[in-house]
């Protein structure tokens, strides 16, 4: 039996966060994989594929629809979407390779195992026939598309994000069920390409996470685009006919659809990767959804044994896999605690315009606190944006009523997963909305946005020139 200071079951960002800190902590350490490719959702079937087509799909649409009067006319080019697919798999091979294999190699004493690990014991998992021991353990397995409880989906060929990002031909016309991050990249990357959409969210808005706000924006800017979405609707059962169509049967707030499509994408959310792993016979508790049950510091209901990244269900986001990666091989080796101020992690959705928050949505500081004072400047009022012709959008920010503290800001916007980092970093460090008006800002640049509704807090923006401070 081969024996290590740290075995971690899983291969995606989480597990090389917890490989990479083993490392550094000279602790021997054995990463066990199986399921996807080494580099897990995000590099392989998750950010780095989805925003490759998304920019593609950008480059195709948007020059037939140009904001400014002397660039109308221009030539229309046919896509090839196998050649998207097959660029889109290059990247995904090139990276796999420089960010998880090359860096595998270069890890002091960290070795790869490819194959399912089932608990044997407490300190044992079972591999490729094959014991292995470990001292500490990390699960780090992941999750993957939710199946939902739909009557006759069982007997109907559904898409997810997997097999989504695998096809050879462009589908004519898509369903996807869910209109969260994932259903709405998805929807509008393949409306871009030329595929008929329609999304169907159970919810009464999109983003159901998010500030009403900016749901309502950027389900106004996809609509305006030719996307279909139902909010508030259910989806009672589905059918596939002998030539592929399939046809769901959908209950709306007033009356039912009937929706058909050649294409669905399933896209309502994640299961966990803890089937057929034997974490209950050892005694790690899940919830009943089926995550790793754990305390802040990533500490199953077996001291010895950790969990991270998807497969604990805090942040479905490959920062906050790292993040916790990181933290639970330190925790578990060293004993320490550490843990992660999830207030304090910005996050993105990457349709066109983006969106992107950081911190307490308005609902949730009323919740805490009982009183909130919040601003919403539209991106119209951004000179930058007049500038451009980019005017969708709207940057909304949280403070504290009685110090001004920035306690959460929303955007939807162009670049708005970049502009969140000023923000971000108002929300970690306790900045105040007069800490921001007194920063200097670049003139003229989207960001200032973020600074115009600091500065609605103390005046009218609608009447004060361009750089008042």
């Amino acid at each position: 039996m081969k024996r290590y200071d740290l075995v971690i079951i899983g291969g995606g960002a989480a597990a090389f966060a917890a490989a990479t800190k083993a490392s550094e902590l000279s602790a021997t350490t054995v990463m066990v994989n199986a399921g996807l490719p080494v580099g897990g959702t995000c590099v392989n079937v998750g950010c780095i594929p989805t925003k490759h087509l998304l920019t593609v799909g950008e480059e195709y649409y948007y020059p037939r629809f140009p904001r400014f009067k002397a660039l109308k006319g221009r030539n229309h080019v046919p896509l090839d979407f196998k050649e998207a697919i097959a660029e889109k798999d290059e990247l995904v091979a090139a990276l796999r390779r420089e960010h998880y294999l090359d860096v595998l190699e270069s890890l002091r004493g960290v070795h790869y195992i490819e194959g399912r690990a089932t608990f044997r014991g407490p300190h044992e998992v079972e591999v490729n026939g094959d014991v292995i021991y470990g001292e500490k353990m990390i699960v780090a397995t992941g999750s993957s598309t939710r199946r939902l409880p739909i009557p006759g989906l069982n007997q109907v060929d559904w898409l997810d994000n997997r097999s989504a990002l695998a096809l050879q031909e462009l589908p004519k016309s898509l369903v996807v069920i869910g209109g969260g991050p994932l259903g709405l990249e998805f929807a509008q990357m393949f409306h871009h390409f030329g595929t008929e959409v329609t999304v169907v969210e159970v919810m009464d808005q999109i983003l159901p996470r998010h500030e009403p706000e900016v749901a309502e924006e950027l389900q106004r800017c996809l609509e305006e685009e030719g996307i279909t979405i139902f909010t508030g609707a259910t989806v009672e059962k589905t059918s596939q006919e002998p030539d592929g169509t399939k046809v769901l049967e959908v209950r709306l707030e007033r009356g039912h659809r009937t929706l058909r499509a050649t294409h669905l994408l399933l896209a309502a959310g994640v299961s966990p990767n803890t089937q057929g792993l034997g974490l209950e016979d050892v005694g790690v508790e899940l919830t009943s959804g089926g995550f790793v049950k754990v305390t802040d510091w990533l500490q199953t209901t077996v001291p010895h044994i950790y969990a991270a990244g998807d497969v604990v269900g805090r942040m479905q986001l490959e920062t906050v896999a790292a993040k916790e990666g990181n933290f639970a091989a330190e925790n578990a080796l060293t004993g320490s605690q550490k843990s992660i101020n999830y207030d304090h992690v910005p996050q993105a959705v990457f349709t066109n315009p983006q969106v992107a928050r950081v911190g307490l949505t308005e609902e949730e500081m009323m919740h805490r606190f009982g009183t909130c004072s919040c601003r919403t400047v539209r991106i119209s009022q951004v000179p930058k944006a007049k500038a451009i012709k980019e005017t969708r959008g709207l940057i909304k920010m949280v403070a504290h009523p009685q110090t001004g503290q920035v306690l959460g800001v929303h955007i939807v916007a162009p670049m708005a997963a970049d502009l969140i980092h000023e923000a971000t970093l108002a929300v970690k460090f306790g900045l105040t909305i007069d800490d921001i008006i007194d920063t200097v800002h670049v003139f003229p640049t989207l960001s200032e946005g973020i600074k115009l509704a600091a500065q609605a807090f103390r005046r009218d923006i609608t009447k004060m020139s361009c750089c008042v401070e």
